[in-house]
């Protein structure tokens, strides 16, 4: 996690990410294509999953509590 506080942008930004179709999928089944598929991009090419991690401290496929 990054160790700077979170902006408007970022929850602007991380709100794209919590409806974002894919990565619900990949929240709420923990398994699969789709799940492999986030873990591999959140971190280099998702703008929304970076903003995510930053607002929750936890990674975009990681389950919600």
């Amino acid at each position: 996690m990054n160790s700077r506080e979170a902006t408007s942008l970022d929850r602007a930004l991380s709100r794209v990410c919590e409806l974002c179709p894919v990565c619900l999928h990949a929240r709420h089944y923990q398994k699969g294509m789709v799940h492999s598929f986030v873990r591999n991009i959140e971190d280099r090419i998702c703008p929304f999953c970076q903003a995510y991690e930053r607002v929750h401290g936890k990674k975009a496929h990681e389950p919600r509590d």
